[in-house]
């Protein structure tokens, strides 16, 4: 599903500052994989990650997805399979739109945009039935604007919204990072539900060893722009959470 050969990014190139943030990695993803990646801080896992999504460039290497090559397509042509949820809450919504105009919007998010967003009685009670699921009573506020929600609330919704348009793979961009326990679990539990139920493929990062123990098929610890350790299903069913621990002992 998604083919990454010999990429390397590199920022800053041939300055005092050079950073070589991603180091020839070759990974290959699997249709409806879900993939783990954890790694301290500058290990390259983030910049792997908008390479994947089209917002940062390779230097060299290629990626494909579903068998086309993305590897100079940005993120917007990236869209007809890729949805994306990033660690800050106020990302990828429209405060001042309310909760229902925002699931239309995501709705279309692939198709070209007229004049009106076309919401109908259908529609509304379509929004209201997937936000149920979340059990925030968030489905009898729909009229309200998505800037009056705490930040949990706007991930779960967020998470949502990222299926409302047709989409193969999936990011996970730290999407509980910023948020209460509570609402974590909640974005967490409903991000592993839709990525089984739309048979999505994919990528989770995170610093919470809990979720990467408790989430996922497949697990990768990166390091200094490199895979470190990389476990397929099997082995990952195998590892205890202070395994993970000792990752970064």
């Amino acid at each position: 599903m998604i083919d990454i050969k010999k990429v390397h990014k590199i920022f800053n190139q041939d300055k005092p500052n050079q950073v070589n943030a991603v180091s020839g990695i070759d990974l290959n993803i699997k249709t409806e994989e879900f993939l783990v990646i954890v790694g301290a801080n500058g290990s390259g896992k983030t910049t792997l990650l908008d390479m994947v999504a089209g917002s940062v460039f390779p230097n060299s290497g290629t990626i494909s997805i579903d068998g086309q090559d993305v590897t100079k397509l940005p993120d917007y042509d990236r869209s007809k399979w890729i949805a994306r949820v990033f660690q800050n809450p106020l990302s990828g919504t429209a405060s001042d739109l309310s909760i229902l105009d925002n699931f239309r919007l995501a709705s279309i998010r692939t198709r070209k945009k007229g004049l009106s967003i076309g919401i109908n009685d259908t529609f509304k009670n379509q929004v209201k039935e997937k936000i149920s699921t979340l059990g925030m009573g968030l489905e009898n506020k729909i009229e309200q604007p998505m800037g009056t929600l705490s930040g949990g609330q706007r991930q779960a919704l967020t998470l949502l919204m990222s299926v409302m348009d047709s989409c193969k793979v999936l990011l996970l961009d730290e999407p509980t990072a910023a948020l209460d326990p509570r609402s974590a679990d909640i974005v967490m539990r409903t991000a592993e539900e839709l990525i089984k139920d739309y048979r999505l493929t994919s990528i989770l990062i995170t610093h919470n060893l809990k979720d990467a123990f408790n989430y996922g098929n497949r697990i990768i610890l990166m390091g200094e722009g490199k895979i470190v350790k990389d476990l397929d299903a099997q082995q990952k069913s195998t590892l205890k959470q202070t395994d993970l621990y000792d990752w970064f002992g």
